[in-house]
């Protein structure tokens, strides 16, 4: 423990973020120049808890207290060298991870909670900076090879992995740049893209192959692949978006929140968008979603200069603080604010979107809604009613659909491998093997719809289960390993 007393010395505090007026015109990321007595003080502020329920609430198992103590003091490659043992991508999760290590914090309980995120990307960087994360490819290989279909967040860490075990990896991409959606659906402002691109020539390095622009099922047959790989993992996300099929859906201006960000993330790298160009210059923009996604619209669309940005969403406004029925370490269902909304927003609560209004020659011209209450039914459960009276319309010219997804694509590559679905349209999977002995699969595709920190674990866990196929044991670490032996090593 850095600090004894550190907890009640410092307050949380991140590093300022710039002037909104000033960085809604760039999409470089928010964070100013970092502080190396702020980074001290906030890893200060861990307690080293007799039980740190972090490990609990982190899905990869970082040891948290730990590296918390070397960043104190000061010890970068310990610092770095505890948290690559759970974590492949520290700054990847240092950015754009919610956190649920912080809402497991024991300080949480009374405190807000250690500042871990910003901690673990002050690590990170200053290890990149120091020369501390490098290429460290394996001394010996296996003759295997191993196909990861996808260059996702899962992707990466399985092939990372499966790399490390000795095995000829090769990541297939159908888009020209790695990274899934960590490239085109996350934008420059929460994560600049040098980022990604850092990381993949540290894995080229260490022997990883990396084939873009190669849409398996299309580019390259499933057959072919199965013949020429020892083992395929399957990391193609989760594609198929959640729908809003209200009348007028098909009025030009009505577009998937992820299409609008994906084209961004194009524009700024400089690749062509290949579709119908969707643009919020001059408009007033609608956000059907309250989530992430919706907030990273209203960001983009802030940034390219919308007339107004609304966002709607169907449930209640969360309290400003935690509920008795939502107690520590749950993860806080409360009110967020995100660096979007502070750029300018109008945030609708408890409100339905019922229609898509268009101008009669196509175009949508406004949204109609109407607000909702929400009270408990005849059988308990809370549900939704309209507020008589209540319906209007929000002009609007364009439309962001920001509801999630549903499950994967069905279609293509996992029909004609002839892989077994689940009840929710995601790969059916037994410890990450398929119905076909040979091909596993990971993230979003096998779980559905989750975080980035997840998608990390589960690409982690499935390695494990590849190189045990393949090799009949495996040396690799799990995410189940005791808190104890990972401080042990």
């Amino acid at each position: 423990m850095g600090k004894i007393t550190g907890f009640k010395e410092y307050k949380r505090e991140l590093p300022p973020q710039r002037d909104p007026k000033v960085r809604v015109n760039d999409f470089n990321e928010l964070y100013e120049k970092e502080n190396e007595q702020l980074r001290k003080e906030q890893a200060a502020r861990c307690m080293d808890c007799g039980v740190p329920f972090c490990h609990n609430g982190c899905p990869l198992g970082n040891n948290i207290p730990d590296f918390n103590d070397a960043a104190y003091r000061g010890d970068w490659e310990g610092a770095i060298e505890v948290l690559s043992r759970t974590n492949n991508f520290p700054e990847f999760t240092g950015r754009i991870c919610p956190a649920p290590c912080e809402a497991s914090c024991v300080l949480g309980i009374n405190k807000p909670p250690v500042a871990i995120e910003f901690i673990e990307k002050s690590i990170a960087e200053k290890a990149f900076k120091l020369g501390l994360i490098k290429a460290d490819p394996p001394q010996n290989r296996t003759g295997k090879r191993v196909a990861v279909v996808g260059s996702g967040p899962a992707g990466l860490a399985a092939a990372a992995q499966l790399n490390k075990a000795g095995h000829e990896v090769t990541i297939f991409e159908k888009n020209s740049q790695p990274g899934g959606l960590l490239r085109y659906g996350i934008p420059d402002f929460k994560m600049e893209k040098w980022v990604i691109e850092r990381r993949v020539q540290v894995m080229e390095a260490e022997g990883v192959q990396f084939r873009t622009n190669t849409h398996v099922g299309k580019d390259i047959s499933a057959e072919e692949l199965n013949n020429t790989f020892d083992a395929v993992v399957l990391c193609c996300g989760a594609e198929v978006p959640r729908d809003l099929p209200l009348k007028g859906r098909e009025l030009q201006g009505v577009h998937f929140a992820m299409d609008f960000l994906t084209q961004q993330n194009r524009r700024l790298n400089g690749e062509a968008i290949g579709a119908e160009e969707i643009w919020a210059e001059g408009k007033n923009v609608v956000v059907i979603g309250g989530g992430d996604t919706g907030a990273d619209c209203v960001g983009t669309s802030n940034r390219q200069k919308a007339q107004s940005v609304s966002q709607i969403e169907l449930l209640q406004q969360p309290p400003l603080e935690r509920s008795e029925e939502n107690p520590w370490p749950q993860w806080p269902l409360i009110l967020r604010t995100s660096s979007s909304h502070e750029e300018g927003c109008e945030r609708n609560w408890a409100m339905q979107s019922k229609e898509f209004v268009g101008d009669g020659e196509g175009r949508l011209r406004a949204v109609k809604v109407v607000d909702v209450m929400w009270r408990k039914d005849e059988s308990g459960r809370m549900a939704f009613f309209e507020v008589e009276g209540s319906e209007r319309e929000i002009p609007c010219e364009l439309a962001l659909i920001a509801i999630g997804f549903v499950h994967t694509q069905p279609k293509g590559l996992l029909e004609e491998l002839g892989i077994e679905l689940d009840a929710r349209g995601n790969v059916y999977a037994t410890n990450y093997q398929t119905n076909i002995p040979n091909i596993f699969t990971a993230g979003d595709v096998r779980r559905g719809q989750s975080l980035v920190v997840w998608a990390i674990s589960e690409g982690r866990e499935a390695a494990r289960a590849v190189d045990t196929y393949l090799m009949g044991e495996t040396a690799l670490p799990s995410k189940n390993k005791s808190a104890i032996d990972l401080m042990v090593g």
